[in-house]
């Protein structure tokens, strides 16, 4: 009599464990749909960091194309930036 009964809340306990794992709060269409999200996020999130890197790229043209104009500026029109002062040395002798 006693192993029917332990029969019983064994296969109770497993009813439960069951339930769980079909219908309760880590389920296993929560789980699929935790991953489905998860793969989604980390597609938007490559798709973030392939923007930012172009972006980032972008900007780094930006800079050195700027300091590329002002270096020609500089040393082919002899262009100055304000309260600088421009001077420009002859060659002399060419020696002793």
């Amino acid at each position: 009599m006693r192993a029917r009964w332990v029969t019983a809340g064994l296969l109770v306990l497993l009813g439960v464990v069951h339930a769980q794992i079909w219908w309760g709060r880590a389920s296993v269409s929560q789980v699929d749909g935790l991953r489905r999200e998860l793969l989604r996020q980390e597609q938007a999130n490559e798709a973030a960091r392939l923007r930012n890197e172009r972006l980032a790229a972008e900007v780094d043209d930006l800079r050195e194309g700027l300091q590329t104009v002002e270096e020609i500026a500089r040393e082919s029109l002899g262009m100055v930036k304000p309260n600088e002062i421009f001077v420009q040395i002859q060659g002399g002798h060419g020696g002793p």
